[in-house]
This record gives C-alpha cells, sequence and structure tokens, in this order.
C-alpha cells in the first residue's frame, strides 16, 4: 500500500468519475495531438489515420478508465495523481483498438452512431474517385489504425506504471489482458464460421467462454486489478477486487448483448437486430437455440450472419427471442451476476476501502447492467 504522503484527500477534494473522465480525454488529445504531428511531418497523407482514432476516442462511457482508477483509489493512492490519468489513456486506446478491429470482423457500419472507422476510409476512397477497391482500402486503412492504437496504449501504459511498487506484476496483467482479448475474438470469429454445438449445454457454455475472454475479464477484471497493483495493492485486496469485477464483467456483456437485439437505434446507436445480420452466437442465442423446437432453431442459425437480413425476419426473431424465454432467461442471468457484483462491494470495507469507492463501484455496477445504451 501507498504510505501516507500519498493517500487520498478528503472526500471534498476528490475528483469524481465524471472529472476523471475529462481528464483521461484530454489526456487522450495530448496524446493524439503530438502524434498527428509526427504523421504530418511524415506526409500530410498520413493525418487522417490519427484524425480517425481521435473520432472514436472522444466518445464512449470511459468504463475501463474509471475502474482502473477506483482499483487506484480503492489501495489508497492520490485520486488525481497523473499517472492514474494516462493508465486510463491506455485503456482507452486499447479499447479504441479492439473496436476497430471488432468492426471489421463483424463488418459492422456504424460505432457510436457514425460510421465505423473501416467503413469512413472507404467512404473517403469513394469520394475522392481513387483507384482500386474502396471496400479493400477502408479495411487495410483501419487495421493500420488499430495497430497504431495498440502502439500507443503500449507506450502509455509503460509511463503510467514508471515508479510503480507491482510493476512487474502489472505488465504481466496488461500482458495476460491482450492476449485473453484476442484468443476471445478468435473463438467469436470461429463461433461463426462452425456450425453450433448440438448439445444445448455445451452452446451455451461456448458462448460463455467467449463473452468471459472477449469482452468480461477486459471490461472490468483487469481495468480494477491493474489500478490496484499500479497503486502498490495487496493481494488480499486484488483477490477482493476479482469477487466483484468478473461477475460485474459478465452481467455487462449479458445486457449489452440484449442490447445487441432489442436495443433502441436511436439510442444505441447501432441499427435495430445488428447482432442478428453480424451472426453472434452470444449466450442469448445459445439459449434460444435449446429453448426452441429443432426445426426453428435451425431457421434461426440459417438466418443468423445474413447481411440482408430484412426487417421483418430481424422482428420475427425478436419475438421468437422474447416469446420462447431466452430473453427473460439472459436478463435473469444479468440480475444475478449483479446481484452478486453488488454483495462483493460490501466486502471490501473490512479491507479499508473507502466508503466513496465502493459506492462509486456499486453505482457502476448498477450503471452498466440497467442502461439502454
Amino acid at each position: 500500500m501507498p504510505d501516507a504522503a500519498t493517500l487520498s484527500p478528503s472526500p471534498a477534494d476528490a475528483p469524481s468519475p465524471d472529472t476523471h473522465r475529462a481528464a483521461v480525454a484530454a489526456r487522450l488529445e495530448e496524446i493524439l495531438d503530438r502524434r498527428r504531428d509526427d504523421a504530418r511531418a511524415i506526409h500530410p497523407g498520413a493525418v487522417p489515420v490519427v484524425d480517425a482514432i481521435a473520432r472514436l476516442t472522444s466518445g464512449g462511457k470511459r468504463l475501463r478508465a474509471v475502474l482502473c482508477w477506483l482499483g487506484w483509489r480503492a489501495a489508497g493512492a492520490d485520486p488525481a495523481d497523473p499517472r492514474i490519468v494516462t493508465a486510463g489513456a491506455a485503456f482507452e486506446l486499447f479499447q479504441a483498438a479492439a473496436l476497430i478491429h471488432d468492426d471489421i470482423l463483424d463488418r459492422s457500419d456504424t460505432r457510436r452512431g457514425m460510421p465505423s472507422v473501416h467503413r469512413h476510409f472507404e467512404a473517403t476512397h469513394r469520394a475522392a474517385g481513387w483507384r482500386h477497391e474502396a471496400e479493400h482500402f477502408g479495411v487495410s486503412a483501419a487495421i493500420l489504425a488499430g495497430d497504431v492504437c495498440l502502439a500507443l496504449s503500449d507506450e502509455a501504459f509503460a509511463e503510467a506504471i514508471a515508479g510503480s511498487p507491482r510493476a512487474g506484476r502489472a505488465r504481466a496483467e496488461m500482458e495476460r489482458m491482450r492476449f485473453e482479448v484476442m484468443a476471445g475474438q478468435y473463438l467469436d470469429v470461429l463461433a461463426e464460421m462452425t456450425p453450433p454445438d448440438p448439445d444445448p449445454a455445451e452452446a451455451v457454455r461456448s458462448a460463455a467462454t467467449v463473452v468471459e475472454f472477449k469482452s468480461a475479464r477486459y471490461s472490468a477484471v483487469h481495468p480494477l486489478a491493474l489500478g490496484g497493483l499500479l497503486a502498490g495493492a495487496e493481494d488480499a485486496l486484488l483477490e477482493a477486487f476479482a469477487a466483484v469485477s468478473l461477475p460485474f464483467g459478465l452481467a455487462f456483456q449479458y445486457h449489452d448483448d440484449l442490447l445487441g437485439v432489442f436495443g433502441d437505434p436511436a439510442l444505441t446507436g447501432k441499427p435495430s437486430g445488428d447482432d442478428l445480420r453480424e451472426g453472434k452466437r452470444t449466450v442469448l442465442i445459445a439459449r434460444a437455440a435449446a429453448l426452441l423446437d429443432p426445426a426453428e432453431a435451425e431457421a434461426l442459425d440459417a438466418d443468423l450472419g445474413d447481411a440482408d437480413l430484412a426487417d421483418d425476419r430481424v422482428a420475427h426473431w425478436q419475438r421468437r427471442l422474447e416469446e420462447c424465454g431466452a430473453r427473460a432467461a439472459v436478463a435473469a442471468d444479468v440480475d444475478r451476476l449483479s446481484a452478486e457484483a453488488t454483495a462483493g462491494v460490501a466486502a471490501w470495507a473490512g479491507l479499508g476501502v473507502e466508503d466513496a469507492v465502493c459506492s462509486a463501484v456499486s453505482g457502476l455496477i448498477d450503471a452498466f447492467t440497467r442502461r439502454s445504451a
């Protein structure tokens, strides 16, 4: 744990999650402004790559950055320390890379109500009337933009861990997170390409594995742990973190999967039923396949991944996922997991975590498992 000189100021003086989000946004602007200048010095034609990253990182909920900050605060560190702001920027840049590459893999047209990065570059090609294939250019440019995000994330993280009492453990945690996300992403792609498991229970387990490693652990488990490690948290506190962060991360993603099928496009920034057209084999779909009769489950499987799936067909599956009980079953999972996570926060008080931090984490659990966008 940090010494008394680095302990948090009084609650009245401590930054809030919103002020931390703003500080992370400002740090991202600094990083990207510097790299925009570097790109311009190489050639003005390289600047749009940085601009695309800047557009993407200007929005978002910054959940991972806030959880990292709360892990840092839970370990008793100064909430206004610039190192934790830089760590938050590292998470946001990694998140940007994951989103850019995920949208390519899912053939998503939109992200946060804007064209996805590969579609943006594709549109740039078409508008300029350049030669060769606009789609290939869009994908190529977006892959490179994602790679830039990964490099910048690693650079920011190296800066954030400098001087940390558990820098080696923090680095190992970050490396583990990155590998898990890539492995989980591969399993997600694999699931879209291979026939569903004929054993319904195994199909649900496989879908849950993808959720855990592609999303849940990097959305909640690793950010909270890394914040604690950067502040020098002891293993007992890290174990208490895990009892909260894994069920929270799972509940967050299960709820996100519900929004991917039933969400309001005006709020989510994505077309209604987009997950169906993208062919995502989520826990929701696995539960539906177990609940529908075999012929209907086969029809659902045939429609999954059809990018041109008609609106009336999307509405049909939305209705059937509701009627067969799949939506209610996943909603019950969300409630159970979020309750487990909230109960775990109560144990933190016994480890000396201040009430304000516990309240903030509980508030995030509630907000991110009941949101509409």
